[in-house]
């Protein structure tokens, strides 16, 4: 049977879909073609109000399904295109979706019956894209740990310790995307995977990209340069530290439910004098520091901090994250997979665990009652 799988990934950030051709032979991973696709500004818009509620959601979400599905498949031609693998090699595609809404821990009015305690949305029209491309698609991933009382995020650190995991050393891996997520993985000793925890840590690139396109216009702060011009104002960053997230326990997860342009706003109340590239500056540093403190649940001190995610390219957050944190900071690049090409490897793999019927999510780390086989199949 074909071990290829292609992994789709469009997180938090809003910015567009990445998308990858894998070999998972011999428990490898060979990177057989990689694409990238921005998402159209009027769906990166559809997308981002969809983040709140709003009039006839129900109508313009499904319309965002439809055109990311047919946005998907462009990504799975490219894929097969630039691989010249044909699509009926392909075992399936592993397809996170789109999240809009994330509350895991929000319960309905009788919560003695609600068994999983809150619920994760993430927009995916699974049928049409195995309509358009004729290739099984595995998707819904996060819905089976969340009805097993767990956050359904995050999801990755399985992968991770697969992936990055060392025998003998402790090793912990950060994604920083919209939301910044960090799997702690303990050595191997002779185990598969070994034990391993991981949780959100906080926002990663969300508030940093929605403070650059609100003051410059721009998408993102390219490498982190205007971030590094301004100063870190001191007393809005304890005032962006004294959120309860930061304190919580693990296991835990957050999103734009909760890190979004109005709680920034509202931060930012008696702060009207801070310039807004010192306003970036503080962004780049709560990032920074939250990803840092993540570190201290684990049992040892980690070998090296592997840093993955469109955060792994801002040499400003990278450079801050080295100078905060107690061990060296790596990009995955240097562990053999691009920053921007781990999240869909790992979705990938997850759809390949699905399709062999075995467990994806991490207990420890999601809050779940145990491992489940996580994903929903749709056939082509």
């Amino acid at each position: 049977m074909s071990d290829l799988y292609i992994g789709l990934m469009s997180g938090t950030s809003l910015d567009g879909i990445d998308g990858v051709l894998v070999d998972l032979s011999g428990g490898t991973v060979n990177i057989l073609a990689h694409a990238y696709t921005p998402y159209p500004d009027t769906l990166r818009a559809n997308l981002f109000d969809l983040n709140s509620p709003g009039p006839n959601e129900l109508h313009r979400a499904a319309l965002a399904e439809n055109s990311l599905a047919r946005a998907y498949a462009s990504v799975v031609k490219t894929l097969v295109q630039t691989s010249g693998i044909g699509g009926h090699l392909i075992q399936a595609i592993g397809n996170h979706g789109q999240t809009v809404r994330h509350r895991p821990q929000e319960f309905d009015n009788d919560a003695s019956v609600n068994l999983s305690g809150g619920y994760t949305i993430q927009l995916n029209n699974s049928a049409l894209l195995a309509e358009l491309c004729g290739i099984d698609v595995v998707s819904d991933f996060r819905r089976r740990d969340v009805a097993a009382g767990g956050q359904g995020a995050p999801l990755v650190p399985a992968f991770h310790a697969a992936l990055f995991g060392q025998d003998e050393h402790c090793v912990a891996v950060l994604n920083i995307g919209g939301i910044a997520n960090i799997s702690l993985l303990e050595p191997r000793q002779g185990q598969p995977l070994g034990e391993v925890t991981g949780f959100d840590c906080g926002p990663g690139n969300a508030l940093m990209d929605f403070w650059c396109q609100n003051h410059l216009g721009k998408a993102y702060d390219e490498s982190g340069r205007w971030a590094a011009s301004g100063h870190i104002h001191a007393g809005l960053l304890a005032s962006l530290l004294e959120d309860p997230y930061f304190e919580k326990p693990p296991p835990k997860s957050t999103g734009r439910d909760l890190f979004n342009p109005s709680w920034l706003n509202q931060k930012l109340l008696g702060f009207s004098a801070v310039s807004a590239v010192d306003v970036q500056a503080t962004l780049a540093e709560l990032t920074a520091v939250t990803c840092c403190r993540s570190l201290l649940p684990s049992s040892s001190l980690p070998r090296s901090l592997i840093v993955c995610g469109g955060g792994a390219l801002n040499s400003h957050l990278m450079s801050r994250l080295a100078d905060l944190s107690s061990v060296p900071v790596e990009s995955s690049e240097r562990h053999g997979l691009a920053p921007l090409q781990v999240e869909a490897t790992a979705f990938a793999w997850l759809a390949r665990q699905c399709v062999q019927r075995e467990p994806g999510n991490i207990p420890k780390a999601t809050g779940a009652r145990g491992a489940r086989i996580l994903g929903a199949i749709y056939p082509a």
